[in-house]
């Protein structure tokens, strides 16, 4: 097993690692619309927080040495469903190899955020 930590993806704010790679794959933690420089929330739109969040995913792929083709599986995070629509058109912008997924709708996430995306992804 192998730690993934990048100062380009938000610090953990909790007992967790930001990824780990095991037997080729990388699992990553849930990533949120934080800034990873500041750790401040970027923006109050769903297009916003959405795009916060696939950056983010990118700065753990990269750490990796991986990319956005190689993901295999996300599970999303909604604080509405009713964003469901916006927050698509910004997820398949990066998450372009149209990995299998799961999106729910969530009561509260960290921080009173919107979204929240964890991704699997192939490590060559």
């Amino acid at each position: 097993m192998k730690i993934i930590a990048t100062d380009q993806a938000p610090a953990a704010i909790g007992p967790y690692s930001q990824g780990y790679i095991v037997n080729g794959l990388l699992f990553t933690s849930g990533q949120v619309a934080l800034l990873p420089e500041s750790g401040a929330v970027a923006g109050e739109s769903i297009e916003a927080q959405a795009e916060q969040c696939c950056k983010n995913i990118g700065a753990l792929l990269a750490a990796a040495g991986t990319d956005f083709s190689k993901v295999i599986k996300t599970t999303c995070f909604l604080a509405d469903m009713g964003d469901f629509a916006v927050f698509n058109g910004i997820y398949e912008k990066y998450f372009v190899s149209k990995p299998a997924r799961s999106c729910v709708a969530v009561k509260t996430l960290p921080k009173n955020l919107l979204c929240e995306i964890e991704a699997i992804a192939v490590v060559e």
